[in-house]
């Protein structure tokens, strides 16, 4: 397969635990009164490649270090890893094999693969957070290390900790890694434009690093029903975090930062204006002395999963033609798993900024 010129059995669930087994190139559809039918649409023939995915995921799998950590299991014969009581059950996110795979039967050249919302184990604290972020860093870096130049590890930031982020960006810059991701909050009711974070945003800055952000648990109990947590309430967690960078002037302090936000950015292209306004009308607590939120958007990049090409659309507006790049959420099935297929849809020139144009922008700016 053709390179880009800068970048070098699919289980099906309703969340992150599954155990049932499913198809790839299923899509799911659910009568009034009956269980869910998988249906199997024709895998269209790829014909336009796609330089970058900035958003799949992994979970390394070390038997003998897993061995050491309280609340781990991994059962090697069912392929099920239990992580505080909740069993991941997805056995693509144990597979690199399998990634590269989809890529190759996708046409993606290169992909940013990251560990994925079950093993964030945000309660962690301190020696035992650095230590399970260790063993997820090293993990993904030997994972890259082995596809032959298909895959770029995103060192995991235990958000929760933020010192202790910041210590694990200042190792991994010395050793030439500016590739980050971390999720979106703490975890807690704590906010990214805190102090504490400070000399986080400072060490990223100094490295010009590529950051990441990923929802994790939303912690609103009325999102309980209807998969709500996941539907509602990771767009949510990015819109807080978002709104939190932009109005605190963490981006404006810190410009050699490039974020990267999944799902579109969640909803902030609905809000965006709202957050203008109250910078305009100088509402109490937003700091008219920084930049306006309009001329900070821009800054920030987001992957192309909005499920609509209206919301593609008013990411697009936001955030800048030029800042949506692609991303699958391999492989999740609230990704684009079959993106050539979810994608047909969209306007051609928009799928092509998707695929190449934006992503060899990004590369650019970042520099791999």
């Amino acid at each position: 397969m053709a390179q880009s010129p800068r970048f070098g059995g699919f289980a099906w669930h309703d969340g992150y635990s599954c155990n049932e087994p499913g198809t790839l190139a299923s899509t799911s559809r659910r009568p009034r009164n009956g269980p869910a039918i998988l249906l199997q649409p024709t895998r269209p023939a790829v014909t336009e490649a796609i330089a970058l995915d900035v958003h799949t995921h992994l979970i390394p799998i070390v038997e003998e270090r897993l061995q050491g950590f309280d609340g781990i299991a991994w059962d090697q014969t069912r392929q099920v890893l239990t992580v505080d009581g909740h069993a991941v059950g997805m056995k693509p996110l144990f597979q690199p094999a399998a990634l590269l795979d989809w890529m190759e039967k996708n046409g993606v050249a290169h992909a940013y693969v990251s560990a994925p919302p079950p093993v964030y184990r945000q309660h962690l604290r301190g020696a035992d957070a650095r230590r399970w972020a260790d063993y997820i860093n090293n993990g993904l870096r030997d994972i890259a290390e082995h596809s032959a130049g298909r895959l770029t590890a995103l060192v995991h930031l235990p958000t929760e900790e933020p010192a202790v982020a910041a210590a694990i960006v200042a190792e991994w810059r010395t050793a030439g890694h500016r590739h980050f991701a971390m999720p979106a909050g703490t975890g807690d009711q704590r906010t990214l434009g805190l102090a504490e974070f400070e000399p986080l945003w400072k060490a990223l800055d100094i490295a010009g690093a590529f950051v990441f952000f990923h929802p994790g648990e939303c912690a609103d109990g009325r999102l309980q029903s209807f998969y709500l947590t996941n539907l509602l309430g990771n767009p949510y967690e990015s819109t807080v975090a978002i709104a939190h960078l932009v109005l605190s002037g963490v981006l404006e302090r810190h410009p050699a930062i490039t974020p990267c936000f999944a799902h579109g950015g969640g909803l902030t292209p609905m809000v965006a204006g709202r957050l203008q306004r109250g910078y305009d009308t100088a509402r109490p607590g937003v700091a008219t002395d920084l930049q306006p939120p309009e001329a900070v958007y821009g800054r920030i990049f987001v992957d192309c999963i909005c499920h609509s090409e209206a919301a593609a659309v008013a990411a697009e507006a936001t955030f800048g033609q030029d800042r949506v790049v692609f991303g699958s959420d391999w492989p999740f099935p609230m990704g684009l798993v079959e993106p050539h297929a979810q994608l047909a849809g969209f306007e051609p020139q928009r799928r092509k900024r998707y695929f190449t144009t934006n992503a060899n922008g990004l590369a650019g700016r970042i520099g791999t």
